[in-house]
């Protein structure tokens, strides 16, 4: 599995745009783009090189991260998917290309598209610093619109973007996604009830269309949750000075919180259970809430059963459990 942190090429051409940046002025704007966010704004709020280089040094690893655990999942449940091409939708600063870059060394052909000039162009410099990326293409307009030219990827990535259209648009993107997908369709969301209501609608909208699920869910069929419960999962990252300045944050981590669904034309070899949450421990027994071909469990793992005690102690929030069994169920 690939790290959650920031490939050194990235990091180094990050740091080379930090001489000479205010970073006073960074964080002045980094808190502009984000608030704009959260109002339902989008990269509109992005106009220049610096607003670019703010939001990138904000967002860059959070999102970064995210990314990564997705893949990793999804290389997890699919070791043999080598993908040699990758279309990254709404890239901003190229932030999956990288990410994808990093998870699967098959890759070789990147085309992203995006309609913000600022981000493009920092994408592009930041490519740069990649001997893979240096060549990628990077189309500049609204995602349908470039969508509908752009060729077909045997990975086809969508992060942190459906969530800047309105609902008709989505439909009609999410269509256009799995019809330029080869083999795997990537989508990752923040992991806010918002968040994972968008994937679930993404996701039935293509299953519906003959899409198979990979990945995180061990089924095709409709989410067992019911609110105010969400799927969701947590990444942790290591914070670099700059970022603490930036975000005004005292931790030398964060968690990011994403949803996200793999989507792929074939069905899967394998449908592991995942666990939702970390685990319960207590001296008595471990219990974990674990999603399966049967529904929402919690499983038991008593601590006298110590075999099983010892194996449910080292489930995380997020594992596929591919052979274990629960020990039983509440």
């Amino acid at each position: 599995m690939i790290p959650p942190d920031l490939p050194a090429e990235l990091k180094s051409a990050l740091d080379a745009r930090l001489h000479g940046l205010s970073r006073n002025d960074a964080a002045g704007r980094s808190a502009v783009i984000s608030k704009t966010y959260r109002d339902g704004g989008g990269s509109g709020a992005i106009r220049s090189e610096a607003d670019a280089l703010a939001y990138a040094l904000a967002r860059m690893p959070a999102t970064y991260a995210a990314v990564t655990a997705s893949l990793n999942a999804l290389a997890e449940i699919t070791p043999d998917f080598a993908p040699t091409s990758l279309l990254d939708i709404g890239a901003g600063p190229g932030t999956a290309s990288w990410a994808a870059a990093e998870a699967f060394s098959s890759l070789s052909a990147f085309a992203l598209l995006d309609a913000n000039s600022a981000l493009r162009a920092l994408a592009l410099e930041l490519g740069g610093a990649s001997p893979r990326l240096r060549g990628m293409t990077y189309q500049r307009g609204e995602a349908r619109a470039e969508l509908a030219k752009a060729g077909a990827a045997d990975l086809v990535v969508a992060s942190y973007m459906i969530g800047e259209i309105g609902e008709g648009e989505r439909t009609a993107l999410a269509d256009l996604m799995w019809a330029k997908t080869l083999d795997t369709l990537l989508v990752v969301e923040p992991g806010t009830p918002a968040g994972y209501a968008r994937i679930m609608a993404v996701r039935a909208q293509l299953i519906a269309a003959g899409a198979h699920v990979a990945s995180p869910c061990p089924h095709d069929g409709p989410c067992p949750l019911q609110p105010p419960d969400w799927c969701h999962f947590t990444q942790r990252l290591s914070r670099s000075q700059a970022h603490k300045q930036l975000k005004s944050a005292e931790l030398p981590y964060e968690d990011e919180r994403f949803s996200y669904v793999a989507l792929t034309r074939a069905p899967v070899a394998q449908r592991p259970a995942r666990v939702l949450a970390q685990p319960t421990v207590n001296k008595v027994a471990v219990t974990a809430k674990l999603c399966t071909e049967q529904g929402i469990i919690n499983a038991v793992a008593p601590r006298r059963d110590k075999p099983a005690y010892a194996r449910f102690r080292k489930y995380n929030w997020g594992d596929a459990l591919f052979a274990d069994s629960p020990a039983s169920a509440e």
